[in-house]
């Protein structure tokens, strides 16, 4: 099969080189990274050592492709989906953080759009290696029409097919919601005490993670999505202490000085609370939080809350 990989980060990085092990894969991305890969190849480190060459390109305009996955940093789903408007796929895979990209997709691109998650661990260690820090799985779903469990299975499959733990469910929003509450709980007081997950195992931190996880189930609930409080708490707390020397994305973002994804995540969260008249008052305090974190950065694009 032929695949785009769109957002040659770290996640993208890593799926899409182990896909290479089966099929025709193209990385989009940026220099350096870019053109270490189409001179010297990808490699792979860490839970296994893999050396695979994918071709590699830093503008994916008019590019076709049987499937295009898209794992670009939320605020750049808008951009990355005006890109992919141009080509031609038969179907479009978002695997990104937080929510709302799904429908980003959807509305600019004219080919079926599913939704996933995937808990497999990377880290971009330098140009041209990407270091797989984790296993895990890939969930995907079907998004837009909403009853395309074929495409949905056929990408599950594709997955499979190069040694991927990969499944298709035909309940993909409450796997999102679920995830949505792990990264409510985990990325932002990470980011803003500038700790390892495992913190988030240990009082006082424990305390607020969970509220912010049950929060977010709360407005899940709101929306129509049957996300328990112990579920969204339980998985929080799981994830927190199976990668408890890990540093969150967020984390890694401020510390690097860049935009983060507060936004799609607990941002996320109070606009779907005001929308349905419930309450997430941690949530709030925490995009709030980082939010001021990235005006004082200058990395905050003006006129967002």
């Amino acid at each position: 099969m032929e695949i785009l990989v769109f957002g040659a980060g770290s996640l993208g990085s890593l799926v899409g080189g182990l896909l290479a092990r089966a099929h025709d894969v193209t990385l989009v991305g940026r220099d350096p990274h870019v053109a270490a890969v189409n001179g010297d190849g990808l490699r792979i480190t860490g839970v296994e050592s893999v050396d695979v060459r994918p071709a590699a390109t830093t503008d994916a305009t008019g590019a076709s492709a049987d499937l295009a996955l898209v794992t670009v940093k939320a605020y750049d789903t808008e951009a990355a989906a005006r890109t992919l408007a141009t080509g031609d796929y038969d179907a479009v895979c978002s695997l990104q953080n937080g929510m709302g990209n799904e429908d980003v997709l959807a509305e600019a691109i004219d080919a079926p759009v599913l939704a996933g998650t995937a808990t497999y661990g990377a880290r971009l260690a330098g140009p041209g290696h990407v270091e797989w820090t984790g296993r895990g799985t890939i969930t995907v779903g079907a998004w837009r029409p909403a009853d395309d469990a074929a495409t949905a299975e056929r990408v599950a499959a594709t997955f499979r097919s190069a040694d991927l733990d990969a499944a298709a469910t035909g309940d993909i929003r409450t796997r999102l919601w679920e995830k949505l509450a792990i990264n409510a709980a985990i990325n932002p007081v990470t980011a803003l005490v500038r700790v390892e997950n495992g913190a988030l195992t240990e009082q006082p931190l424990a305390a607020l993670a969970r509220t912010a996880a049950v929060e977010t189930a709360g407005v899940a609930r709101a929306e129509g999505v049957a996300l328990d409080d112990e579920t969204a708490r339980d998985a929080a707390e799981t994830v927190a202490h199976e990668t408890a020397r890990n540093r969150s994305s967020m984390l890694r973002d401020v510390t690097r000085g860049r935009r983060t994804e507060i936004d799609a995540i607990n941002g996320y969260v109070v606009d779907r609370a005001a929308a349905t008249g419930t309450s997430a008052p941690i949530n709030r305090t925490l995009a709030t939080l980082v939010r001021g974190w990235e005006a004082g950065a200058g990395v905050r694009t003006p006129g967002h809350e």
